[in-house]
C-alpha cells in the first residue's frame, strides 16, 4: 500500500479532516446568510459558528473511540486533547478575542490615530468561541465520525 493509500484509509485522521471541513463550509454559509456578503476568511478562519476546532477533535476522538474502544490509550489520548482544545477555544482564545474587539474601538478614536502602519492593522476578533459554538462543533465532530464509520449511519 503507497503512503497516500494508507493515509486515505486511517478512518481517524480522515473524520478529523472532514469533521473540520464540513464546520468551515457551515460557518461560511452561516456568515453569508447572516452578513449577505461572501467572506472568504471564513473558510479556514477561526472563530464563528460552529468551532472547527471542536469538530475536529471531537471527530477524531470518537472515530478513535470506534475503531480503538473508548478503553485504548488513542482514545485517552484523543479524549484530553479535545478538553484541552475546547476549554482553551471557550477561555483564552474568547477572552483574547474580547479584548481584540475593545483595542480596535479604542484604536478607532480620533484622539488615537497613530500614524505607524502597525497601529493601523485591525487585531482579529474572531478567534474564540462562545460555549454554544463549541457545542455545536463538538455534535457536528461526533456525527461525522458516526456516519463516516458506517456502522451506526
Amino acid at each position: 500500500m503507497t503512503f497516500w493509500e494508507e493515509l486515505g484509509s486511517n478512518q481517524v485522521l480522515v473524520s478529523s479532516i472532514v469533521g473540520w471541513t464540513v464546520a468551515q463550509v457551515l460557518k461560511t454559509i452561516i456568515d453569508l446568510s447572516l452578513n449577505k456578503s461572501f467572506s472568504a476568511e471564513r473558510l479556514v478562519g477561526s472563530g464563528g459558528m460552529p468551532s472547527s476546532h471542536s469538530a475536529t477533535v471531537c471527530a477524531l476522538t470518537t472515530s478513535a473511540g470506534l475503531v480503538y474502544g473508548v478503553g485504548s490509550f488513542q482514545f485517552a489520548i484523543c479524549f484530553v486533547l479535545a478538553s484541552v482544545v475546547m476549554y482553551d477555544a471557550m477561555g483564552v482564545r474568547r477572552e483574547a478575542g474580547k479584548q481584540a474587539k475593545l483595542l480596535n474601538l479604542i484604536l478607532e478614536q480620533d484622539f488615537f490615530k497613530l500614524d505607524n502602519e502597525a497601529f493601523q492593522q485591525r487585531l482579529k476578533e474572531l478567534i474564540g468561541h462562545t460555549p454554544l459554538q463549541v457545542l455545536a462543533g463538538a455534535i457536528l465532530g461526533v456525527i461525522v465520525a458516526v456516519v463516516m464509520d458506517g456502522r451506526y449511519a
